[in-house]
């Protein structure tokens, strides 16, 4: 008995003293005007810096190098564009939806096993009769 009161004491120890380093996270609301400025003050960048903070990802340099341009050539090019070639071209970067080319191959592949399916040359999916 005295061992059971004795291990009770000691998990009665731990489980409060477990409760002191509990932390809370504190939420709190953004205001309309807080996200008005990050929003203007993203925008308000240039262009030119825009692409040079893709330009210094690791990926895209590993990108360029496999097309075969020189990350120096890139920016190079990057400097010699116009304010305005430059703000629409950050922009296109940034809207463009990633992996689009991806899906686009995927869903052509698809279409002609399909379409060679239904024509009876090949017999990949099994929900497809043949036409022969």
């Amino acid at each position: 008995m005295e061992r059971f009161k004795r291990l009770i004491s000691i998990l009665m120890i731990v489980s409060f003293t477990n409760v002191l380093f509990i932390q809370h996270a504190a939420a709190t609301l953004i205001s309309t005007e807080q996200v008005a400025r990050a929003v203007a003050a993203e925008q308000g960048r240039s262009g030119h810096a825009r692409l040079a903070d893709v330009l210094a990802r690791a990926d895209v340099q590993q990108e360029l190098v496999r097309l075969g341009v020189s990350a120096e050539d890139a920016q190079l090019r990057i400097a010699a564009l116009t304010d305005d070639e430059a703000a629409l071209l950050a922009q296109q970067i940034e809207s463009a939806p990633a992996g689009s080319g991806v899906l686009g191959a995927i869903l052509l592949v698809f279409f002609v096993l399909l379409l060679t399916d239904i024509l009876g040359f090949t017999k990949v999916f099994p929900f497809t009769r043949s036409v022969r």
